[in-house]
């Protein structure tokens, strides 16, 4: 979504049965929708300066219009989340609280309606009743799977636990049975290992959490001379008694006739 500069936030509702508007604003939800609309622009990156803030009640609602918004790009980001129901675990924490709360106060009182709209109303949102933002699940499974890095730190008194640093310098924590490290008659410590380890991973992102160590692998990555000589042996024995290569593949793919 392309960064406006300007928001205008209104919330509408009756009460005793008249409506809001510029002879009927109770002090309480003055106060408490300024403080959301606040909380909202600001986000826990505070990339909106609340100063820049312009108030104006109109009639049939009260409205907040929130000026200097084009450098506020994590907030036009979170806005455009908006349009999937399930977006309030993918936006800013404290954004997706105030959009709790506003969905709240409408279910409890269907009058209430917020609205969060450009000045020209050409993009906008509305909080009500009848709608259900709510914070998808994140899809955590379980897995199996081997890890590769190098082990910076391992033990524990209480809590056994293996620090393996990762290629890409991100250390992660694992935990493990202490008889299982009891062992292990190889010193891993500063060495790189395979590690066999079970945990949960997220469907979305691939992050990993509670892993837990299974077992340690046997791993070579580096080449082996003496190794790479008994294959070349064995491959040279095996391949002895053909002559000719492409007579041979042509006499198998014919069928040996």
């Amino acid at each position: 979504m392309e960064p406006l500069n300007a928001l205008r936030f209104a919330v509408s509702d009756r009460i005793n049965d008249v409506e809001v508007g510029l002879k009927h604003v109770p002090l309480s939800l003055l106060g408490e929708f300024q403080k959301d609309v606040t909380e909202f622009l600001r986000g826990s990156s505070r990339d909106v300066d609340p100063a820049e803030v312009l108030v104006s009640v109109e009639d049939g609602s009260l409205a907040l219009v929130a000026t200097g918004l084009i450098a506020a790009t994590a907030l036009w980001t979170d806005l455009a989340q908006l349009e999937n129901p399930d977006a309030l675990g993918r936006i800013d924490p404290k954004r997706a609280a105030v959009i709790e709360r506003w969905q709240a106060s409408s279910q409890q009182n269907p009058h209430r309606v917020y609205r969060v709209a450009d000045v020209d109303e050409r993009r906008h949102w509305h909080i009500s009743h009848e709608t259900d933002f709510r914070r998808a699940e994140d899809p955590w499974v379980a897995i199996e799977k081997y890890v590769y890095g190098r082990i910076v730190d391992w033990g524990g008194k209480i809590k056994a636990n293996i620090h393996l640093e990762m290629d890409d310098g991100m250390v992660l924590k694992i935990s493990a049975e202490q008889d299982l490290l009891a062992r292990e008659e190889r010193n891993r410590l500063y060495r790189h290992a395979l590690l066999h380890i079970a945990a949960e991973e997220n469907l979305l992102t691939g992050a990993i959490r509670d892993p837990k160590l299974l077992s340690f692998e046997s791993h070579q990555p580096v080449y082996d001379d003496a190794e790479f000589e008994v294959m070349v042996r064995r491959g040279t024995t095996a391949w002895s008694g053909v002559s000719d290569v492409t007579a041979w593949l042509d006499d198998l793919r014919n069928g040996g006739a």
